[in-house]
C-alpha cells in the first residue's frame, strides 16, 4: 500500500452505544456525500482531494469489538496515514492503539459535546463513553486536548486531573484561543460536537454546541502535520433532510484536505 495516500476505511460498528444505535450505518453515507456529483473535489484552501489521492479500503463490520484493532492495524503501514468515518465513539480507542504502533509521538484533538472519560460506563469499560479513559490509561499519547465539551460529571472531571487531559469547555470556547500544537496530531471528531441545530442526526443531541464554521476554522488553522483521524458517532436513523451527511462530507473533506498537506 502506497505511503503517499490516505487510507481511508468505514467502520460500521455500534454495539458499545449506550442509548441508541445507527452509527453503524454511517461510513457510504459521508462518503457518498463527499464524492456527491452535487459538490467538487476542492477543500476551501483550494487544495485539491480526489479519488486518486484515496487509498479507501470499503467498510467493515467487526464481529467482535478488538477486530477493529486487528483490522486497522492490518491497514496500516509505518508513515501511512489514516481517516476512519463512522461507528460508535467506542471504535477510537482500537483505532488509536493501532495507530500508535506505527507513528511516533501524536498529540490527540478532540472534539465533542462529550468527554468519553468515564473509567466504566453501564459496566462496560469499553462503552463509547469511555475511550479516552483507555488511550491515557495506555499511555498511547501524551497530550489529550478536548474541545466543545459541555456535559462534564464530578468523576470525568476527577479524570481531567488525573490524566492532565487539557479542555476548552464549550461555555469556555474562543476560536482565537485554541491550544498550539508542536507534534503531528491525530484528530477525533464526535458529530455530536455540533449543536443540533447543524447536525440533528446524533444519538445524544445536546444544545449549546460549536458551529460548522468552528470546526473548520480550527481543522483549517492546523499548523502541524494531521497523521490520523476519525469522525464518528453520525446517526443517520436521527438525520433531517440529509443535514447532518451533508456536513460529515465537507468536513471528512477538509480533514483529507489538512491531511494531505
Amino acid at each position: 500500500m502506497s505511503h503517499e495516500k490516505i487510507v481511508v476505511q468505514g467502520i460500521c460498528y455500534d454495539e458499545k452505544s449506550s442509548f441508541l444505535r445507527g452509527p453503524a450505518k454511517a461510513p457510504q453515507l459521508i462518503r457518498d456525500r463527499l464524492w456527491s456529483s452535487a459538490y467538487n473535489h476542492y477543500a476551501e484552501d483550494g487544495t485539491e482531494v480526489s479519488p486518486d489521492m484515496i487509498e479507501d479500503i470499503g467498510d467493515y463490520t467487526p464481529e467482535q469489538y478488538w477486530d477493529i484493532y486487528d483490522h486497522t492495524k492490518k491497514h496500516l503501514t509505518q508513515g501511512a496515514k489514516l481517516l476512519s468515518i463512522g461507528g460508535d465513539h467506542s471504535v477510537s480507542y482500537p483505532i488509536v492503539k493501532a495507530f500508535a504502533k506505527y507513528h511516533g509521538g501524536f498529540d490527540i484533538l478532540h472534539i465533542d459535546a462529550h468527554g468519553d472519560l468515564y473509567d466504566s460506563y453501564e459496566g462496560d469499560k469499553h462503552s463509547h463513553a469511555c475511550p479516552f479513559a483507555r488511550i491515557m490509561e495506555d499511555q498511547l499519547t501524551e497530550r489529550l486536548i478536548q474541545v466543545g465539551i459541555r456535559t462534564f460529571t464530578p468523576h470525568q472531571r476527577e479524570q481531567v486531573v488525573k490524566y492532565g487531559v487539557e479542555v476548552i469547555e464549550m461555555k469556555d470556547f474562543e476560536t482565537d484561543e485554541l491550544p498550539q500544537f508542536d507534534r503531528p496530531l491525530y484528530i477525533s471528531l464526535d458529530i455530536d460536537a455540533f449543536d443540533p441545530a447543524y447536525a440533528p442526526g446524533v444519538s445524544h443531541q445536546e444544545s449549546g454546541g460549536l458551529t460548522p464554521r468552528q470546526v473548520l476554522g480550527i481543522i483549517q488553522n492546523l499548523k502541524v502535520p494531521v497523521l490520523g483521524a476519525d469522525i464518528v458517532e453520525y446517526n443517520p436513523d436521527k438525520d433531517v433532510g440529509g443535514i447532518t451527511s451533508a456536513l460529515s462530507g465537507k468536513l471528512m473533506k477538509e480533514i483529507l484536505a489538512a491531511m494531505l498537506k
